[in-house]
């Protein structure tokens, strides 16, 4: 289980669901062009342009009344018309705009908003003071409950204000520096992105200041009842980078450990990619089952951070994000480009650091996942801003990762790593898109890299590939020889294809360049040829053919046509039953009447009930019966099959109710299993059917 790759959508920088607000009013904002380009070529980093939007922020929380009152300076220089934001919850007691009083506001969702004229006396101040009652902080939501509210929610326990929720006011799709002082309660501690100034901690209560020079696209606000762990280190250059551990008491003793691999990514990225960009990096404790990343820090649940493989996975990528997303903020309107770098030099590159076998399990996970979208259901790079759900996940985070790859295997490690730096000098603090990535890699590399990057990024899918026929043909002087077709469809892909010859001797590995639907090539071998196997190794993004893809429980998790039937009609098993199938697809599922040997419908499909009734409903629609390898084992179990038709067949069985509750958190993060089996929360069992490759025997 890797519950941290699920858990970490990025907090996004810019507010996009504000987008109806400045529209009504007339006035949307591009970024200025300053941060968007750089003709920088120097390997030294250019020094930061500076924010023509400063905040000045003071706030007052009080966790256990739930209550915020806030005042804020905001400085423009710019003479533009501009759009200022704060969520509708909260009751502005005093606004105004170079001394004169704001005027009337306009309402939408949960936002209001001002339209502010343009003017060419500079710089412009607008003055501000707010006040709000805080939602309460719930601990029993989970994960994707929690990620998926926006609200500013307050507690003892912690308080977690995200940038997306309006909690201060702010000028819409402007990037912003700023001074933000925190004061609370005694025993509480606050946090945001930036350098920690200031700090004093009395009896009457905790005040800290936090410094933001460089532009960025929001602010979030973390509090609550904290032990803190600092420790100095060094970075490039000797650089002192202040290291901290913001934890609830009870994971206290966690801090040195986690202190010990934030350095360690450090220094890696460091001398991977460059410098590291702020004087320091905190890792925050949130009471609920949150993971989120920013600029200087990342907010962990408890219990994820009592994970104990969570400091050797996904700690890493969120250090790494402080590069890419927080270091470099990508250009949303053309792709966010950061989550599929970010996913490729950690999570991936920590799997080729443990071997070439758990790489080529990444891989292979990743055209699975893709493998169990629905045709149609996928979008282009092009348009991926965040993660919304399982298929937005599985594009891009995975397929963009894997574009990254294949990138890397055609250019180079030496190659890519330079233009990697080169795009971190020139853009560092500024609006990158993948355009700028590709200038990037075309300048490190002297080719034209514009039909790779296109049919990547502009195209929905993948392409579908089979080895049509392979012979054997009249040999060359001391060697043996094959002719292999390969076909695709149409339009066709620009690929570079693998394809290994297996001979008596071993495996020769041959690059073939596809550039048509169908077309032929002649490979020589050193030794007697014997087979012919396409992608041996798992290094081409393509969507895999059936019997090349084993099914997942993904399948029926995202196929958005897939059905459910419940075999408990009533009491506790038919409400667990009900809560299971929402939160393994994440919506209100598509029930269907129980169908016994009447015939299925030709979807998808997932089953959940008592383990009685799921033998009887599989004998009765002539199914195959329980897995071997699960019988008897646990209190449920979880499996799929691939039906005569083609379609997945998932079915979730368990020993009573109780059992079947117990699935509703621990199942839907294991959606690259086929099979896996529970002791009542918790997983003691799970696998994936065999991959096959597409092999062809030479006769």
């Amino acid at each position: 289980m890797k519950p941290m790759k699920r858990l970490m959508p990025r907090v996004r920088s810019l507010t996009w669901d504000l987008r109806g607000v400045v529209c009504l009013l007339c006035s949307m904002l591009v970024a200025s062009p300053a941060w968007a380009t750089s003709s920088a070529t120097s390997d030294v980093a250019p020094a930061p342009v500076p924010a023509e939007v400063q905040y000045e922020i003071t706030v007052r929380l009080d966790p256990v009344a739930r209550r915020i009152e806030g005042r804020s300076v905001i400085t423009a220089n710019t003479p533009e018309e501009l759009t200022l934001v704060i969520g509708r919850r909260f009751e502005v007691m005093h606004g105004r705009v170079d001394a004169e009083p704001f005027g009337p506001a306009v309402t939408m969702g949960r936002m209001r908003a001002w339209r502010i004229l343009g003017h060419e006396k500079l710089p412009r101040r607008i003055e501000i003071h707010w006040r709000g009652e805080l939602a309460a902080l719930d601990t029993a939501l989970d994960h994707h409950q929690t990620l998926g509210r926006n609200e500013p929610a307050s507690g003892e326990a912690g308080t977690f204000l995200p940038d997306s929720s309006g909690w201060y006011p702010y000028l819409a799709d402007k990037l912003a520096s700023y001074n933000l002082t925190i004061e609370l309660p005694a025993g509480q501690r606050g946090i945001v992105p930036g350098r920690l100034a200031e700090e004093t901690e009395t009896a009457e209560g905790y005040r800290a200041r936090f410094e933001f020079p460089a532009p960025t696209g929001g602010i979030d606000l973390m509090a609550g009842p904290y032990a803190v762990e600092t420790r100095t280190v060094r970075g490039a250059g000797g650089k002192p980078i202040q290291l901290r551990t913001y934890f609830h008491p009870a994971i206290a003793d966690l801090a040195p450990a986690y202190l010990d691999s934030v350095k360690g990514y450090l220094g890696l990225y460091e001398k991977w990619i460059g410098e590291y960009p702020f004087t320091e990096f905190s890792v925050v404790s949130s009471p609920t089952p949150t993971g989120f990343g920013m600029p200087t820090l990342t907010y962990l649940g408890v219990e994820v951070l009592r994970l104990p493989f969570i400091r050797t996975t996904s700690l890493g990528h969120e250090v790494l994000h402080n590069w890419w997303g927080n270091g470099v903020y990508p250009d949303y309107a053309k792709g966010n480009w950061s989550e599929g770098l970010t996913t490729f030099m950690a999570d991936y590159a920590y799997k080729e650091r443990e071997s070439d076998e758990a790489a080529r399990d990444m891989r292979r996970g990743w055209l699975r996942d893709f493998a169990a979208l629905a045709p149609g259901q996928d979008k282009p790079l092009t348009s991926f801003t965040s993660r919304l759900h399982g298929a937005t996940q599985i594009v891009g985070y995975n397929k963009a990762a894997m574009l990254f790859l294949m990138l890397r295997d055609m250019l180079g490690q030496t190659t890519f790593d330079r233009a990697l730096q080169t795009f971190w000098n020139e853009q560092r603090f500024r609006i990158a898109s993948w355009s700028d990535l590709r200038q990037a890699f075309e300048t490190a590399s002297g080719q034209n890299l514009g039909p790779f990057f296109d049919q990547w990024l502009t195209r929905a899918g993948a392409p579908v590939l089979r080895i049509a026929d392979a012979a054997l043909a009249k040999p060359g002087s001391g060697s043996h020889r094959v002719t292999v077709t390969l076909e695709q469809g149409e339009p066709a892909y620009r690929l570079r294809v693998p394809i290994g010859i297996r001979t008596a001797e071993g495996e020769e590995l041959h690059m073939l360049d596809l550039e048509s639907a169908r077309q032929a090539f002649t490979v020589d071998v050193r030794n007697r040829p014997t087979q012919v196997i396409l992608d041996p190794d798992l290094r081409l993004f393509r969507r895999l053919l059936p019997d090349e893809a084993p099914p997942i429980l993904r399948q029926v998790m995202v196929d958005q046509t897939t059905e459910t039937i419940l075999l408990p009609e009533n009491g506790d098993a038919r409400s667990a039953a009900e809560t299971l199938a929402s939160k393994m697809q994440n919506r209100v599922p598509k029930l269907v009447a129980r169908k016994d040997g009447n015939g299925l419908p030709a979807v998808p499909l997932l089953v959940i009930g008592l383990a009685d009734h799921v033998d009887a409903w599989l004998a009765k629609n002539h199914l195959p019966g329980r897995p071997d390898i699960m019988k008897e084992k646990g209190s449920a179990q979880a499996w799929t099959v691939r039906r005569p038709d083609g379609f997945t067949l998932a079915v979730v069985s368990a020993l009573d109710a109780a059992s079947l509750s117990a699935l509703a958190r621990p199942l839907p993060h294991y959606g690259r299993q086929s099979y896996i089996v529970f002791d009542g929360a918790k997983a003691i069992s799970r696998g994936a059917w065999p991959t096959r490759s597409q092999v062809l025997k030479l006769d």
